[in-house]
């Protein structure tokens, strides 16, 4: 018997991996999600440290698919997602840096986006069917979907981004491309964007258009997020060793990919959430009174400027609670379980930039904004609760590349650029406008003709 998903919001019948991942959204507004998720024994994790990445990808991913997909298929997209590095960084110790910023957009959702764009894909093809993508992006996302499912037939793909909050690198990975993809810039927040994706999800007036999404609302996005910290372990630690792991967040779908890992029978000792000034989670952690942001705010990790993380609403359900969509705590979870697995704290932008400099000045190891909040939110944990030897994995998770006006402010040079992105640099930028206004989304997607073909 396939895995079931089950919604956040408890009112939707349970699914397979293949229902979820293509209808993104629960009916009932909710996130899918497991009550129990499947195991990797200490054995099965014990061959890791010889296998490369797509063949770690593939025994992790292989939990989900069974009974859906047959290994050799998995196998053979595991290794077309999956073809290039992922550097971990001696810094000291046994403290790593590890680089997911190697992908075709120098971001680590390219991970989860080009996983995922290949497993929709096939079984898109199996079912014979098509769909339009939306998704909403607060820097990184939009792009890695938009190269993941550039061309890809049954697709198409409609981005939407906060004119004013991604830097020019990060939107012109973007409006570059042709085809099947196509970005509109809001002028508004995040959370305008990622509202606006939620509520065509509900509406029954976009009932002809076959609606998908490619956030982290997807739990194709979750899954293959996991794969790095156990490809990270397989590098760092002994066979059994409890990592630490220090993973910047915005809207949580990343480090749900370590919780995700740990839920799986990866031992993690300590999972670090730092955040921007967006500070919902830390405050959450230490009262348990949750109040969402809004408007969220502006800082210079773009990528994180969420005030409300949609992927909160699973991390509550690991914890025995429940929220909705809109943050309304209808069960509590147990915090003082939530308090032993996790830290978080909020890092400021002089906190950041200070870090960057810091870093690079000890280590000449080059951070940008998101990895700073991360190596910033390891070290205040480390003020509160020793490492003892043990080792742990901080995450960059862009390539500084993306924002050389903030590294040369900073350190006072610009970044190298890889080919890839400087080739896209290089191309015309072409995308629509529109106002943080829902009605007129549901206009622009309705005048689209949004239905593929």
């Amino acid at each position: 018997m396939t895995l079931q998903f089950t919604s956040t919001n408890g009112r939707s019948p349970a699914v397979n991996l293949r229902e979820a991942l293509l209808a993104g959204q629960a009916p009932d507004r909710g996130l899918y999600f497991l009550r129990e998720f499947p195991r990797l024994t200490p054995a099965e994790i014990a061959t890791f440290p010889g296998l490369p990445y797509h063949e770690i990808a593939c025994r992790v991913l292989s939990k989900y698919t069974d009974g859906l997909m047959e290994p050799a298929v998995l196998a053979a997209l595991c290794r077309d997602a999956y073809d290039f590095a992922i550097p971990l960084e001696k810094v000291y110790d046994r403290v790593h840096l590890m680089r997911l910023d190697q992908g075709p957009t120098a971001s680590f959702k390219d991970f989860a986006a080009r996983m995922m764009a290949r497993l929709m894909g096939r079984f898109l093809q199996e079912d014979h069917r098509r769909l339009t993508i939306l998704t909403a992006t607060s820097g990184d996302t939009g792009a890695a979907v938009a190269h993941a499912f550039h061309n890809i037939p049954g697709f198409q793909v409609i981005v939407l981004f906060p004119l004013a909050e991604v830097s020019l690198s990060q939107r012109k990975l973007m409006t570059v491309l042709k085809g099947n993809v196509r970005t509109v810039a809001v002028d508004g927040k995040f959370d305008d964007c990622q509202a606006m994706v939620k509520q065509a999800f509900a509406d029954p007036a976009l009932g002809r258009i076959p609606l998908s999404s490619a956030n982290s609302i997807n739990i194709g996005r979750l899954l293959p997020q996991s794969v790095y910290y156990f490809y990270a372990a397989s590098r760092v630690a002994r066979p059994g060793e409890p990592v630490v792991f220090s993973v910047p967040s915005g809207n949580f779908g990343d480090m749900m990919g370590a919780m995700v890992a740990k839920q799986m029978g990866l031992p993690v000792r300590k999972i670090v959430v730092p955040v921007n000034d967006n500070d919902a989670f830390p405050r959450f952690l230490a009262t348990g009174v949750y109040q969402k942001i809004v408007p969220s705010r502006n800082s210079v990790s773009n990528a994180m400027n969420v005030g409300h993380p949609s992927n909160l609403a699973r991390l509550v359900s690991v914890y025995g609670g429940q929220m909705d969509e809109t943050g309304v705590l209808h069960r509590p979870p147990d915090l003082a379980a939530m308090r032993r697995d996790l830290f978080s704290s909020s890092i400021s932008n002089d906190r950041t930039r200070a870090t960057i400099r810091e870093v690079w000045n000890q280590y000449q190891l080059l951070l940008e904004a998101h990895g700073a909040v991360a190596w910033t939110g390891f070290r205040d944990w480390l003020a509160a609760e020793p490492l003892d030897g043990g080792p742990a994995v901080v995450l960059e998770t862009a390539n500084p590349a993306k924002f050389p006006e903030e590294i040369e402010k900073t350190i006072g040079f610009s970044p190298d650029v890889p080919p890839a992105m400087e080739a896209m640099n290089k191309l015309p930028e072409d995308y629509d406008r529109l106002g943080p206004d829902y009605g007129k989304f549901r206009d622009y997607l309705l005048a689209r003709h949004a239905v593929p073909g």
